[in-house]
């Protein structure tokens, strides 16, 4: 299955993304609507659990069908990558799970998704210096800020790899490879562009995304990932059967994690997540993540004008292709965006309503590689 087969194939896309059949969804940085090959899997694994032991069918080959996945998305070794649910509790997991020192500064993005923030800034309590990050638009955040704003004392850098309302595409590789040069560490939000866009992890440490936006997949079935030099230096603060050792369900009179991506993992897991992420990241490998960025910044390039030419002001408007994402947000003067966000919403076309530190009102768009072009003008020609 490829992106222009589903795009000219209007039978297949309905069968694929049912969604479709019913409403325009354009809310994919949000929470998405499963895919049916998702949603089938789940429904068959669920049903197959009523006749068995729901753990016993399916564990631990579930675990290594997904890590060669997530291997595969973000070229990284099985062994480094971990399944711990949301984006928020694997970045509080990275945060609570490193020593520091008093003395010792962080670097953040006030203005990034909560999840990032405030894991981070709940470790001023240790004597750490959380230091904002300084950028000259919402969300546009330049190798050079970054560099500029690190010194000799600086020991972690997190950043999200897409900003959530902006749609500002961080350069992983550049911001990674300078932070490594001078032994900091990197710690990446990556539930913004994992499964939209290639995000790979030679330049970075630390990783977090969630599957319930362009991973395509269902809540809390997220990915962490590790750096293998570093897991014996991240000792998370969660304790279970499946991450400590105990032989024979036997607790051990000392506490001895097991190796690799195991230790992150304290107990029982989410199956039916696991099972539903598995269909998801076998779809997105077979139709290719570069041919998704590809199409979303085709979608981009000619909705961002076209939107403009109404009178709208959209954000990164000008931002080039390698800062470019899915993510499409505007706004106008005098104009009520809550009631058009409604008013879209009458019409079965579903988009997201966010809001800056200012309280400043945008509407955002974030199709997905199988929304068409004419489910786009159809919107524009509502607003």
């Amino acid at each position: 299955m490829t992106v222009s087969e589903i795009l000219a194939n209007e039978e297949l896309r309905r069968r694929e993304f049912p969604i479709v059949q019913h409403k325009i969804f354009l809310a994919h940085a949000g929470d998405c609507p499963l895919p049916q090959r998702v949603a089938t899997a789940v429904a068959d694994y669920s049903q197959k659990a009523t006749a068995a032991d729901q753990e016993a069918i399916i564990f631990p080959k579930v675990l290594e069908d997904g890590r060669k996945l997530v291997a595969q998305l973000l070229n990284c070794r099985e062994d480094e990558a971990a399944f711990v649910g949301p984006t928020s509790l694997a970045l509080s997991m990275i945060a609570s799970g490193l020593k520091f020192r008093r003395g010792d500064n962080i670097l953040v993005y006030h203005d990034d998704y909560p999840s990032n923030v405030y894991p981070w800034m709940a470790l001023a309590e240790q004597g750490v210096e959380v230091r904002l990050l300084n950028t000259r638009g919402l969300g546009v955040i330049r190798p050079i800020d970054v560099i500029g704003q690190v010194d000799e004392n600086t020991r972690l850098v997190a950043l999200a790899s897409c900003h959530f309302v902006s749609g500002y595409r961080l350069d992983i590789a550049t911001v990674g490879k300078a932070l490594r040069e001078r032994g900091i560490l990197f710690c990446l939000d990556a539930i913004q562009t994992l499964g939209a866009f290639p995000t790979t992890v030679e330049h970075v440490d630390f990783l977090a995304a969630d599957a319930h936006k362009w991973l395509l997949g269902p809540c809390g079935a997220g990915v962490m990932y590790v750096r293998r030099e570093l897991q014996e230096k991240l000792n998370p603060p969660i304790y279970g059967w499946h991450n400590v050792r105990c032989p024979n369900f036997v607790a051990q009179e000392q506490i001895q994690f097991r190796q690799g991506a195991f230790k992150f993992e304290a107990g029982t897991h989410n199956l039916l997540g696991l099972v539903g992420l598995i269909a998801a990241m076998e779809m997105l490998l077979e139709v290719g993540v570069e041919n998704i960025a590809r199409e979303l910044l085709r979608k981009r390039a000619w909705l961002v004008p076209a939107l403009q030419t109404k009178g709208f002001t959209v954000l990164n408007s000008d931002a080039p292709a390698e800062n470019a994402s899915g993510i499409v947000t505007f706004s106008k003067p005098d104009t009520d965006l809550p009631a058009m966000h409604q008013k879209l919403l009458s019409a079965n076309i579903v988009t997201s309503l966010r809001a800056d530190r200012k309280g400043q009102r945008y509407i955002r768009l974030s199709p997905a590689f199988y929304n068409t072009d004419e489910e786009l003008r159809r919107v524009l020609e509502i607003l």
